[in-house]
């Protein structure tokens, strides 16, 4: 395993990473930076460590979300080509429906942890 130094938000880390992973970690590192600079530019939050909770929840969200919005893709293009009940999109719907409560009910948990901070959102 190397050593590979990157910096995220202009701060350098020096992180461990398997061998032949450095370009999937440079992209995870970019994904994050550019994520916690939109969240830091913003303007409404200032605390490093709010912005890397919300950059955090942000990429976990769409990470959730990808495998979701796959089927719903799927179903959406085949009720183009051919007229299917209205049963999975509702179902579909209900997912995303309950994964934005997930996400609602944890930033209500991180809230409650950092209180004393003020709120996230």
């Amino acid at each position: 395993m190397k050593q590979v130094e990157v910096t995220i938000l202009g701060q350098s880390y020096l992180l461990a990473c398997p061998d032949g992973g450095e370009a999937l970690l440079q992209a995870a590192v970019a994904a994050v930076d550019r994520e916690m600079s939109g969240i830091r530019d913003a303007g409404k939050v200032k605390a490093r460590e709010r912005i890397a909770v919300l950059a955090a929840l942000n990429l976990a969200y769409r990470l959730a979300e990808a495998p979701r919005a796959a089927p719903v893709a799927a179903v959406e293009s085949r009720e183009r080509a051919e007229p299917a009940p209205h049963l999975e999109h509702a179902e579909a719907s209900e997912a995303r429906r309950a994964a934005a409560a997930q996400v609602e009910h944890l930033i209500a948990r991180l809230d409650e942890a950092l209180n004393e901070d003020g709120r996230l959102l």
